[in-house]
């Protein structure tokens, strides 16, 4: 036995730090809803009102006629958000990496990948059919080397900002000046740092205070923010190659006008949320400090993702289980997803947990350790 085989749950309630899952309550400690807005009321309100107003299908794709006064009012209201000049929406942060990569590399260009990126920067940059060099984790030095030893073609180096199974953080700023030095762009993947971190939730650019017209920045829409969907903020003439070339986005109905009603909302909300990611931050930290002394390594982050390596696969699918007989919900994520010999638990904080939440987390972990 391998230890992974993976299934389905079915989940009865509302997202939560507190769910209900084939019929048993649970504490969850898995889901990247890091604000705890994916059930507020205020965007709750807010789709129903878009609803009203705009029905539910879009019916077509951006291009045709599905792109609504609501899709134009949030696209800009998020580039003003992350400090861009413009922005475009799509469907998921996967169309939206699959569309930017092959629509701005091909054959002849290289693109410059971290080892531990996800999935959908993976995969667009094979079908890109532009030459791939990876380099290790972080590693900045090794990254300069492959730079140097690239002649013609367009450069592109792609990275998560968070890492989403490691909750470490890209150097954005040392890969920035690369860019400069070398004449490349940066995509930069802030899936799961959107809403979180920088002033005011507005992410990893705002986190180290960088800008520049050589990034390229992609956020998701369904983790903090609370909804769903993606976006992709950059100079205007990135967006308009986007429109016109990012196949992911020309062959695909437009998501549901109601949703960008919803994101609307939770821009407020994101604005307003200091107390939450404060909040946030002393969770982490009460997490963090609970952990020392148990026989599974927590991996080094400062972000709402902590996880708990353990190891070989089954044994970290077996203290899932425990956890869950104990009325705790946690995932444990094998390879593929993450290197072999590397299982492990992996913890994601939200705002609308409470410190007594996470008290009971590490209380059982205690006591499954002992």
């Amino acid at each position: 036995m391998l230890g992974l085989l993976r299934q389905r749950h079915t989940l009865q309630s509302p997202q939560s730090a507190h769910i209900l899952i084939d019929g048993q309550a649970y504490l969850s400690f898995c889901s990247n809803d890091y604000l705890g807005l994916a059930n507020h009321p205020r965007l709750i309100a807010a789709l129903q009102q878009s609803a009203a107003q705009y029905g539910v299908g879009s019916g077509a794709a951006h291009l045709v006629s599905g792109h609504t006064q609501l899709h134009q009012q949030l696209e800009g209201a998020l580039a003003q958000f992350v400090n861009l000049p413009a922005a475009l929406l799509f469907s998921t942060g996967y169309m939206a990496n699959l569309g930017i990569v092959q629509a701005l590399v091909s054959k002849g260009d290289t693109v410059f990948a971290d080892k531990l990126n996800h999935a959908s920067l993976n995969d667009a940059m094979l079908l890109s059919r532009a030459t791939v060099k990876r380099y290790r984790h972080r590693d900045t030095v090794q990254l300069a080397r492959l730079l140097e030893q690239t002649g013609s073609g367009r450069k592109l180096i792609v990275t998560d900002a968070v890492f989403s199974m490691d909750g470490d953080i890209a150097p954005l700023p040392d890969l920035l000046t690369l860019c400069e030095q070398h004449d490349a762009w940066l995509l930069v993947d802030d899936a799961h740092g959107f809403g979180v971190l920088g002033e005011q939730g507005r992410g990893s650019l705002s986190h180290f205070r960088i800008a520049s017209s050589r990034i390229i920045y992609m956020a998701t829409l369904g983790k903090a923010a609370g909804v769903f969907g993606a976006f992709v903020a950059a100079e205007q003439v990135v967006i308009d190659t986007l429109i016109n070339h990012a196949r992911s986005y020309i062959y695909t109905t437009a998501s549901p006008p109601a949703l960008a009603g919803a994101v609307l909302e939770s821009l407020q909300l994101i604005v307003e949320g200091d107390e939450q990611r404060a909040h946030l931050q002393l969770l982490i930290a009460q997490l963090r400090n609970g952990l020392r002394g148990l026989p599974w390594a927590l991996l080094p982050s400062d972000t709402a993702i902590q996880p708990l390596l353990i190891g070989e696969n089954q044994a970290a699918a077996n203290l899932a289980v425990a956890l869950r007989e104990r009325g705790i919900w946690l995932s444990a994520i094998r390879p593929p997803t993450v290197p072999a010999g590397t299982a492990r638990l992996r913890i994601t904080l939200s705002a609308a947990h409470s410190a007594a939440d996470v008290q009971r987390l590490l209380e059982t972990l205690d006591e499954l350790a002992r």
